[in-house]
């Protein structure tokens, strides 16, 4: 099935304008790069300065080549590309890689030279990379339009391969990019293309990210994103890589605290600066990573195994203190080392000496290596189901001595029965690397990445894509009549809750004394009264709220305390009056509320609520909006989900209605994004299994 960018990436003819005979110069490069990784193509410099350049025919423009152009590869000074790119179109070139630099990332006027050539790429369908790009690689063409030393061939190196599967990096950033290409072949790690998506005046990071996950020799993704632009082509793409089962591994950098808003919620002023990239993330399965050798590691892991059927692993060793080290290592990311069964342990008894231990971790001593005792362990290992995934720890420093014969090893890992992985605690040395490549392995040299990345591998292996929303389930009406002021009161926000057919008490508004007794009258004791105004949103911080009221008497003086409070803390507030409301029975504090993400739009946050839900942060966030079982996910996911699920002998909480009202909020937030800016409920107090939930205090805040 062919895709659009398919003659980007494999282009017949490529057409290097501004080529150079300078090898140390981006440009002399870009033309050495090419030959080198021999490009099977034809190669057409342009530079009116040369007539030919390493014995190829050097032309003064694209227009006098005559020959049709796959592929122009930009780097001439930023205030001539726009006029070269024209030149391109007119010649009937499809797509560009723009490597000069100097625009949108200088602003001015060379952003507006950066909007000129998205225009251009709009009104041409030239599909046009960067510009303030890298370029890009790829291995199966053998397409090096990228002027990075990291595919620089240097003659008589024959690389290291250690695996049949491939990862494809898509990075804003070409120097990361190119650097996890880098390490991944210093591992033996195959990869399929390599692309820097620079400024993307045209194609950005999601594009390139939906082609890798169609292109059927790319198993892996790596990911190393500042921000998106193509918000619904990444999230498209995001989707389809979820449905395939296509690992995405993601870096987000950007994470630290710049740009923090200034919101009247706690649910947007918790969310960081990168909560709604984490909630996509969370959403489709990506893995996060936010370390290069981490993200590495986890890829060479994706690459050279299947995935785990559960979290059990056995850590097999010839050092005691190295396997009790990896043992840890598991353990700490919440996996299990389970202790093997009598049987199990016996057969592997027979295969070390006897100061050797067989619990878990599998200590087979150094004789083990000589006698075979390593080799037949892991045999015996990846057939039992006592164990889901399998870390060997040992010492690869020999450049003589093979630890496992290659004629054992690669049939038991071909088969593919579970995760086997090789830690070396020595510096492992090039023998070692390339004769267990010849087998498929990957020699890992960080304990703690060989652990995240066992952590990483479970995770992805229980995910599922949640189902879509029920949208049909809350009724669609226009709420524009309560979108009253920017910031809503909670008598307010309430009534804008119910209109949309959120289920609330039953409260009064009392403006005056003497609405007292038939509000009273209406909702019974025990009562709550809060004070009311647009303009005071934290009401307990004021003294605006009286509980537990079981008398007559109280309810006129705490009436009289109230506006008192407010009229001393807040002169200046707009005050509505008071709301009468039932005291509800007791429940877990929970908060639900959504935001406005600027990228990706709304978003619904579920976490421990209450007065402290800003101390302890523990949310959980995802975009608008989300099924009652993605709602479950998120609650899953809670530090706090003890608590709903019977902590230390209380009633199991009523975590299906609480699922439903935050896929009721997330969905009313989703519907609104245009008037609604935020909403937050907080508490919402989860009463006992099959007795609902009571949304005490509410806030709306509109778009304004």
């Amino acid at each position: 099935m062919s895709h659009p960018l398919d003659g980007f990436f494999s282009p017949a003819s490529i057409a290097l304008i501004g080529a150079s005979r300078d090898h140390e110069k981006i440009p002399g490069r870009l033309l050495a790069m090419l030959r080198k990784n021999e490009y099977p193509g034809k190669i057409y410099p342009v530079n009116p300065n040369y007539a030919e350049i390493d014995g190829l025919a050097c032309y003064k423009s694209i227009a006098e080549i005559g020959a049709p152009i796959d592929l122009a590869v930009v780097i001439i000074p930023a205030r001539a590309v726009l006029p070269a790119l024209e030149q391109c179109a007119v010649a009937g070139v499809r797509n560009a890689v723009i490597i000069s630099s100097g625009f949108a990332e200088e602003g001015g006027d060379s952003a507006a030279m950066q909007d000129a050539i998205a225009a251009l790429a709009k009104r041409t369908g030239m599909r046009i990379s960067g510009p303030n790009a890298e370029g890009f690689f790829s291995q199966m063409q053998r397409v090096a339009a990228t002027f990075s030393p990291a595919v620089d061939v240097k003659p008589g190196v024959v690389p290291l391969v250690a695996t049949q599967r491939r990862i494809g990096i898509v990075a804003q950033s070409g120097g990361i990019g190119f650097a996890y290409y880098h390490r991944a072949r210093a591992l033996g790690v195959a990869v399929s293309y390599v692309v820097s998506a620079g400024n993307e005046s045209d194609l950005g990071a999601g594009e390139f990210l939906d082609y890798l996950v169609q292109d059927s020799s790319t198993d892996v993704i790596l990911l190393f994103i500042e921000g998106i632009r193509d918000v619904g082509k990444f999230l498209a793409a995001a989707r389809r890589a979820a449905e395939v089962k296509k690992p995405v591994i993601v870096t987000k950098v950007g994470r630290s605290g710049a740009g923090q808003r200034a919101a009247a919620s706690h649910t947007a002023s918790m969310a960081g600066w990168s909560a709604a990239y984490d909630a996509v993330f969370a959403k489709y399965g990506f893995i996060v990573s936010n370390d290069l050798d981490e993200a590495l590691t986890i890829a060479a892991v994706l690459a050279s195994n299947p995935l785990p059927k559960g979290d059990r692993v056995a850590v097999v060793t010839v050092s005691g203190g190295a396997g009790i080290w990896g043992a840890d290592a598991v353990a700490l990311r919440g996996l299990q080392v389970p202790e093997l069964s009598e049987p199990v342990q016996a057969e592997i008894k027979t295969l070390m000496p006897s100061y050797g231990t067989a619990r878990n971790p599998i200590d087979v001593t150094a004789q083990g290596v000589t006698s075979g005792g390593l080799q037949k362990s892991v045999d015996l290992l990846t057939a039992s189901d006592e164990v889901d995934a399998i870390l060997v720890v040992l010492s690869l420093s020999s450049e003589m001595r093979k630890p496992f014969r290659e004629e054992e090893l690669t049939p038991v890992l071909a088969a593919q029965h579970k995760p086997v992985l090789f830690y070396s605690y020595t510096v492992p040395s090039d023998f070692a690397r390339r004769e267990l490549a010849k087998s498929g392995v990957v020699v890992l040299s960080g304990l703690s990445h060989a652990g995240v990345a066992m952590r990483q591998l479970v995770d992805y292996a229980r995910f599922e894509l949640p189902k879509p929303a029920d949208e049909a389930r809350l009724p669609s009406r226009d709420l524009s009549a309560h979108l009253t002021s920017p910031v809503l009161s909670e008598a307010d926000s309430k009534a804008l809750l119910r209109a949309a057919g959120i289920a609330l008490p039953d409260e009064v508004l009392v403006k005056d004394k003497a609405g007292l007794d038939e509000a009273v009258a209406r909702i019974g004791f025990p009562l709550v009264m809060k004070i009311q105004s647009p303009d005071i949103a934290h009401k307990s911080e004021i003294g605006g709220v009286r509980v537990n009221i079981v008398a007559k008497g109280e309810v006129f003086l705490a009436f009289e305390a109230l506006l008192g409070n407010a009229r001393k803390h807040r002169p200046e507030a707009v005050i509505q009056g008071v709301l009468v409301g039932p005291m509800a029975k007791q429940g877990v504090e929970i908060i639900v509320g959504t935001m406005t993400d600027k990228t990706f739009g709304p978003m619904v946050m579920v976490g421990l609520g209450g007065i402290t839900t800003e101390l302890f942060r523990d949310v959980a966030y995802r975009p608008a909006p989300v099924s009652a079982e993605e709602a479950g996910a998120m609650l899953k996911g809670l530090k706090a989900a003890p608590l709903l699920n019977g902590f230390r002998g209380a009633a199991k909480a009523d975590v299906v209605a609480l699922s439903q009202l935050i896929a009721d909020v997330s969905v009313l937030a989703a519907r609104h994004a245009r008037d609604i800016a935020e909403i937050e409920l907080n508490p919402v107090l989860v009463h006992a299994e099959g007795q609902g939930v009571t949304i005490v205090d509410a806030l709306v805040v509109g778009r304004g």
